[in-house]
């Protein structure tokens, strides 16, 4: 091993250490009553409003650079086969024209159930409590929908404090179907809540969630009550 590549390695290293030293990896898990996902319950197997999901996470930023990548999971049931949801993202988070901005990917898996797996691209921007998000489809398929590419989600979700540790919290949303989906209509989705903070990384959220064309997704776009706990690690 030449002298010379052991001192590049070095001086890569030391100059990397900042990075490290600033670098951030936290975690957190979630009990909710009912895993809601663009307004549609994700445990299609029973009609009960309750329908417990035990998840859980992380993320790691790379310190002021702006870049993170992070890992979320949640039990689910109405991937045949499968209990298990994956998701895998990445992005840049940075600041322009007095916004805050955030690019990135995020693919979700389904193990045992691969034919739901779906990629997206998405972008973010947030101006005060209120945060736009548009996320696209790329790969094949959406959540096993044949010819799924190019459906799009955009979500308009406002959250602010409005009493010490309380944080009122809205969202509306609105899939659209690509245009070889056949037969399944676009839909919009919507959530009323709020969170409180106890302190030490505990908190408690509690929301109405649903969407419609209820005669056509049936029960999984019913309104719910879903009530969370999470513990930020």
């Amino acid at each position: 091993m030449s002298r010379i590549w052991m001192k590049t390695v070095g001086v890569a290293f030391v100059a990397a250490l900042p990075l490290l030293a600033s670098a951030e990896l936290t975690a957190n898990v979630s009990l909710t009553s009912n895993y809601k996902f663009r307004g549609q319950d994700q445990d299609a197997s029973r009609s009960k409003a309750v329908k417990p999901a035990l998840q859980g996470g992380f993320d790691y930023s790379f310190g002021d650079t702006g870049w993170y990548v992070g890992n979320w999971n949640s039990s689910v049931d109405w991937v045949p086969g499968n209990s298990l949801e994956t998701d895998f993202y990445g992005g840049y988070k940075f600041q322009g024209a007095g916004l805050d901005w955030d690019l990135g990917a995020l693919t979700y898996v389904y193990s045992g159930g691969s034919a739901a797996n779906t990629t997206e691209l998405y972008a973010a921007t947030t101006y005060g409590p209120l945060t736009a998000k548009y996320s696209h489809t790329v790969s094949k398929k959406y959540f096993g929908a044949v010819g799924g590419r190019n459906t799009g989600y955009f979500n308009l979700a406002f959250a602010k404090e409005v009493a010490p540790s309380v944080t009122l919290k809205a969202s509306v949303g609105y899939t659209r179907f690509a245009s070889d989906v056949q037969g399944v209509p676009n839909y919009m989705d919507y959530s009323v809540g709020g969170a409180y903070d106890f302190g030490s990384g505990l908190s408690l959220g509690a929301a109405v969630v649903g969407a419609n064309k209820k005669n056509f997704f049936g029960d999984v776009n019913k309104n719910r009550v879903v009530v969370t706990l999470t513990k930020a690690l």
